[in-house]
């Protein structure tokens, strides 16, 4: 008897800001490759994580949260949102079991009922919640659309993790891996450094300025001798007032967000290094064009 056909695609997940989409990409892949945060739009990118098991290789896209643009920046996210879905083999639609179905995923389902792949409803964070709750979201869900099937999860219990990764890899095309048996993402070491430092940075911050944060990698100075690697970054904000909310009395916030990067940096390196923070304003950088094309996006 033969082996079943290898699969191998790509997948990605959808679902408002803040529906645990980067939480449940870092259970499946096992890895963390996206940050995560309490604050809505922490992913600003289309991020790639790799799972490779004997019969497949499941590559999974996390989205920014689809949401009506009050900015150029939240615009152009969505704009990234609509050409991953469009040219991956499944979707996934999240929707957090600790949140009623709303116009937001009304909205998203619409969208969703012109992609060309199918879609697999997703409930997540069922944690968080009773059974009795999670039932009825289900129904919610399930009369959203229609899907290809209607999983609930949890990411932080690995609560049908598993289920969910068979259901996705059902969708997938034969074909060899994509990637080397050992990837676990394709993004550079910069940009994950980058990252580290914005997640740093978010947490603990007023609710009005993670949004106004970007962060580049300017240099990486390898020493000679092969001792600590040192790591230049600037953290932009929009306004003065924001600089000195970053930076705290005396510089302490700012060596706050270091000190916590550099863990998560120097983990994902396997070695020491220095971190130089340097917060810089650019001013409305999420509604100028030439601003943002400089930080990437």
């Amino acid at each position: 008897m033969t082996d079943p056909a290898y699969r191998s695609g790509f997948a990605c997940f959808v679902g408002r800001p803040n529906a645990g989409k980067s939480t449940l990409m870092n259970a499946l892949v096992g890895e963390k490759v996206a940050i995560m945060s309490s604050r809505p739009q922490t992913t600003r990118r289309a991020i790639r994580g790799v799972l490779t098991r004997d019969d497949a290789q499941l590559v999974v896209v996390d989205t920014p949260g689809l949401h009506r643009p009050r900015t150029l920046l939240g615009e152009r996210l969505n704009d990234l949102v609509r050409e991953t879905f469009a040219d991956v083999d499944v979707i996934g639609f999240c929707l957090p079991a600790n949140e009623k179905v709303g116009p937001g995923d009304q909205w998203i389902a619409r969208e969703l009922a012109e992609a060309r792949a199918p879609v697999v409803a997703i409930v997540t964070k069922v944690d968080t919640v009773s059974r009795e709750r999670v039932a009825e979201h289900l129904l919610a869900v399930a009369a959203l659309g229609e899907w290809a099937d209607v999983v609930p999860v949890s990411s932080v219990k690995d609560i049908q993790v598993d289920v969910l990764t068979d259901v996705l890899v059902r969708q997938l095309p034969e074909g060899p891996a994509l990637y080397p048996s050992g990837a676990v993402t394709d993004e550079p070491d910069d940009v994950r450094i980058a990252e580290l430092v914005r997640e740093a940075a978010l947490e603990g911050v007023r609710d009005e300025l993670p949004h106004s944060i970007a962060v580049m990698v300017e240099e990486m100075i390898e020493p000679e001798d092969g001792g600590v690697l040192q790591i230049h970054v600037h953290l932009f904000v929009e306004r003065d007032s924001q600089k000195g909310i970053i930076i705290g009395k005396g510089g302490a916030r700012l060596k706050e967000v270091g000190a916590e990067a550099r863990v998560g940096i120097e983990r994902l390196l396997g070695r020491r290094v220095y971190l130089d923070l340097r917060v810089k304003v650019a001013k409305d950088w999420q509604r100028d064009p030439k601003a943002l094309g400089r930080l990437g996006f």
